[in-house]
């Protein structure tokens, strides 16, 4: 019947969460790789090492090109997986050399903050109105430009101290910008319910993927970031 040739060239819901789940088993498949070649302990401090480094900027030009070509999810986001989920895996490698364990209080608490929100979300006591999308997206533009601003400046050994440091002004700024990533993933919620409600081709549904699983990427960044600095109170 037509109806069900339209039902299968269609963005749905169960669709997108399949290619979510599919990008996020190619994320923790790389992120294995990235903490068996990572850092080895030497229990100071978070070291950045450069071998991330390659991943991360994979991960930003897939981000920055599907933003602009949202049928290129498809492709893109395999290679986002493989090179976030590489970057993840050093990463927390070398935080978890640091301080033992906080790899896995930032999965529970990134686990914890989905799950919230998408209660929230499906019960409408989060109701994402244009105005709401609007000011999350910029302020969400803001704090990345501001990111890429403060990465590049340390480059040449000079950085904003709050993003790392465990005071109150860095326990803040870390529980805004979580914040701000937990209220992404509604906007994300509400982009792949949009999608299937209006119909959008089936192709999107990596699109949707896409923007979620970099959302829950950022959360749990920041949640790494949050519970290192609140160890150290």
């Amino acid at each position: 019947p037509v109806s069900e040739l339209r039902s299968s060239n269609v963005m749905t819901v169960s669709g997108t969460a399949t290619a979510t789940g599919v990008l996020l088993v190619i994320l923790l498949a790389a992120a294995t790789v990235g903490w068996m070649t990572g850092p080895s302990s030497d229990g100071t401090s978070p070291s950045f090492p450069m071998l991330a480094l390659g991943g991360m900027l994979v991960g930003f030009v897939c981000g920055l090109v599907v933003s602009f070509k949202p049928n290129l999810a498809r492709i893109l986001g395999p290679v986002y997986s493989v090179g976030m989920g590489f970057f993840l895996g050093v990463i927390s490698k070398s935080f978890n050399n640091w301080q033992n364990g906080i790899v896995v209080q930032a999965i529970g608490a990134t686990l914890a903050v989905f799950a919230v929100m998408l209660f929230l979300y499906k019960s409408r006591i989060i109701k994402v109105t244009e105005r709401f999308r609007r000011i999350v997206i910029m302020a969400t533009m803001g704090l990345m430009l501001f990111y890429a601003v403060s990465f590049v400046i340390g480059l040449f050994g000079a950085q904003a101290p709050f993003i790392r440091d465990a005071s109150p002004l860095g326990i803040g700024f870390s529980l805004f910008a979580a914040g701000l990533a937990a209220m992404m993933l509604a906007v994300d919620f509400d982009l792949i319910e949009r999608g299937a409600k209006e119909g959008w081709p089936k192709g999107m549904e990596w699109y949707g993927a896409f923007g979620l699983l970099t959302t829950l990427v950022w959360l749990y960044l920041e949640m790494l970031r949050l519970i290192s600095k609140l160890n150290q109170r």
